[in-house]
């Protein structure tokens, strides 16, 4: 390993430039750890990302120093408008002035105990050192402050500019330090398009089970990332290809169903990467655009993981996954609630998987204007996003077949249009509600005032909007009758 280089910012990279801006707006803290007599310096992902043009002015920034974490937060004090010490117990204080956000870290180095589900940390003395425990070259970098002199200890120049991700210390120890770096190696290909290093697959793949240490909650977060990067299908295809999947997101790999001789389905696996990649296309084409869905993309990958449940080969040769969209439902509610996803993206993407098929009714027969209020009622606040995974899921190379699909849904989002500039979709109910149900039957709370209005709800859906006082015609009608 040679000494600290004072290498020249290579012209390729044309965000270099850029690390003077940073400094200029960085250089009243940074002299006060220089008249503190403390080092300071930018490291990991702000040089990385500064280095190809990633890096603006709503980025968080991310510096080390040796100082420790009691003295950084002193240093910062009456710098920052505020700090955060929450993750002073691992080396980190956080702050935050004006749009920017910065994360100071003692040189450190972490490591798991073998049954450990938390790295313990130990601070480290010299930058080399620091740099040195850091998951990848390209975020291996550093550049000194306030003199800007660029260090890169192990290449991570060369491996950025080839697009290679290497670890900086043998892949093996690397990985047995921190498990969850396996992830991020699939992370960082998805969202720099960078292929990972031969003998770090080959790590990886010998060392997937050693993710089992690390807490759901960190394994959850990386592969969010994954999903919401540049290009999720490399991350997914290594965390695969290397058995990281087994131990994050089992149903994926089940996915890759054994075809059959005659190639009776398609291949799942692949089907359910090309909707996420349609998925992703129509978030910024398909209006109304949206920003990049965590949702919309977890049930463009998972929409038909009941498949492999509820494969069934027919007597006349065919194939049929009956009912694959309610068992699909159950395992995402299952698979996320173990990932520790927050209960409202794990209800969203459930009633997503469960509701993919509804449209392909559509297709064979007009739908009555009852059946798309019943839609629209039964997907209620995942409806766009509805929208997008059903486009997403028509895969089909026949060009005609997928153009019947598209004007099909054209043609259903334009009466859902239609009837909600007439009737109210976004909010309907029926016109009496629980009290004015009461006052009319003369009843009190109970499981009969749920009955009347779930009749007044049917009521609403098969005839349209009505008055009150037809409303109230139609409950007495069906109260005598019950009665």
């Amino acid at each position: 390993m040679s000494g600290p280089q004072n290498a020249p910012m290579d012209p390729h990279f044309s965000g270099a430039a850029h690390l003077v801006t940073i400094a200029a707006e960085l250089q009243g803290l940074v002299d006060r750890f220089i008249a503190a007599d403390y080092e300071i310096a930018l490291v990991g992902g702000s040089v990385r990302d500064t280095l190809i043009g990633r890096l603006d002015t709503a980025s968080d920034i991310d510096l080390t120093t040796n100082a420790r974490p009691e003295q950084i937060s002193e240093l910062l004090n009456g710098w920052a408008d505020a700090v955060w010490e929450v993750g002073a117990r691992f080396g980190t204080i956080a702050a935050r002035r004006g749009e920017r956000e910065l994360e100071i870290t003692t040189y450190r180095r972490e490591a798991y105990q073998p049954e450990s589900r938390k790295p313990e940390v130990t601070y480290g003395d010299s930058l080399a050192g620091d740099l040195q425990r850091r998951d990848f070259t390209i975020n291996a970098m550093a550049v000194r402050l306030p003199t800007l002199e660029f260090i890169d200890l192990h290449g991570g120049m060369s491996d950025l500019r080839e697009g290679v991700l290497r670890t900086p210390i043998a892949a093996e120890e690397s990985f047995q330090d921190d498990p969850l770096r396996m992830m991020r190696a699939a992370r960082f290909a998805a969202q720099l398009n960078m292929t990972v290093d031969t003998a770090v697959i080959a790590a990886m793949t010998s060392m997937a089970g050693r993710l089992e240490i690390v807490s759901a909650e960190r394994i959850r977060e990386e592969f969010s990332k994954i999903l919401m990067a540049t290009s999720p299908r490399m991350g997914l295809e290594i965390l695969t290809q290397t058995g990281l999947a087994e131990f994050v997101l089992p149903e994926l790999p089940a996915l890759q169903l054994e075809l059959d001789e005659h190639h009776r389905h398609k291949d799942v696996y692949e089907h359910s990467i090309t909707v996420l990649e349609q998925a992703i296309d129509l978030e910024s084409m398909h209006e109304p655009r949206c920003a990049p869905d965590l949702v919309l993309r977890l049930a463009a990958l998972l929409h038909d993981i009941g498949k492999p449940r509820t494969r069934k080969f027919e007597a006349d040769g065919g194939v049929s996954f009956h009912h694959h969209e309610v068992v699909g439902a159950r395992m995402v509610r299952k698979r996320l609630q173990a990932m520790r996803y927050p209960n409202d993206i794990v209800d969203s993407v459930a009633d997503l998987t469960e509701l993919h098929l509804r449209f392909h009714g559509y297709g064979t027969g007009v739908w009555s204007d009852a059946a798309v209020r019943r839609y629209v009622r039964d997907a209620g606040d995942q409806l766009l996003r509805l929208h997008k995974l059903t486009r997403a899921d028509c895969t089909t190379r026949n060009k005609r077949r997928a153009q019947t699909l598209q004007r099909a849904y054209d043609d259903l989002e334009a009466r859902i249009a239609q009837l909600a500039e007439q009737e109210e979709l976004d909010a309907i109910r029926p016109a009496l509600d629980g009290n004015q149900i009461m006052e009319l039957l003369g009843l009190t709370p109970g499981r009969e005032v749920g009955q009347a209005y779930r009749y007044l709800m049917e009521l609403r859906l098969d005839l349209g909007p009505m008055s009150q006082a037809q409303a109230e015609d139609h409950l007495r009608s069906w109260w005598a009758k019950r009665s």
